[in-house]
């Protein structure tokens, strides 16, 4: 085989496993949409995942406290963000799996990068805002973060709006 016929082996089935993290923003469900053809193409699974961060309230001059009700309505949240996007990776035709990690403290690019660990991929799928500057140095980067941490290509697909 030559030309273009092997080079269509060679990308065929490349990414097996696809990690899409996920969190019902625009940006996120863009990654997602781009997941879902790059999975069909490839016939790869997905692992959905989404980060619940254990967000913690000031509560006046007491200090920081947890909030469980706020942590009750993220987790719900949550889950129904995974089932939204379970459906659509049902509608069009990629096997995906979903799951959910908590984290108390620390960037949730951090907690995308370690759940590597938990189900090995071979490609992350992330959307970005993709901004910069102050913007960036304020608000923090998550896609940022996976990208300088990760062993695996990571794929940035920017969200819809200004950048």
């Amino acid at each position: 085989m030559s030309g273009r016929g092997a080079q269509e082996v060679l990308m065929a089935g490349l990414y097996q496993k696809i990690l899409v993290p996920i969190d019902g923003s625009e940006t996120a469900t863009a990654g997602l949409q781009h997941a879902l053809r790059l999975g069909k193409d490839q016939g790869a699974s997905l692992c959905l995942l989404h980060v619940v961060h254990d967000y913690l309230e000031q509560d006046g001059l007491r200090g920081t406290v947890r909030s469980e009700d706020l942590l009750r309505a993220l987790r719900a949240r949550g889950e129904q963000i995974l089932r939204d996007a379970a459906t659509r990776a049902g509608a069009a035709g990629v096997a995906a799996r979903t799951d959910t990690i908590e984290i108390a403290t620390g960037p949730v690019g951090e907690a995308i990068v370690a759940y590597l660990k938990v189900w090995p991929a071979d490609l992350i799928v992330l959307g970005t805002h993709g901004r910069r500057g102050l913007r960036r140095l304020v608000l923090g980067s998550d896609a940022e973060y996976v990208v300088r941490s990760t062993p695996v290509p990571v794929l940035l697909i920017r969200g819809p709006g200004p950048h």
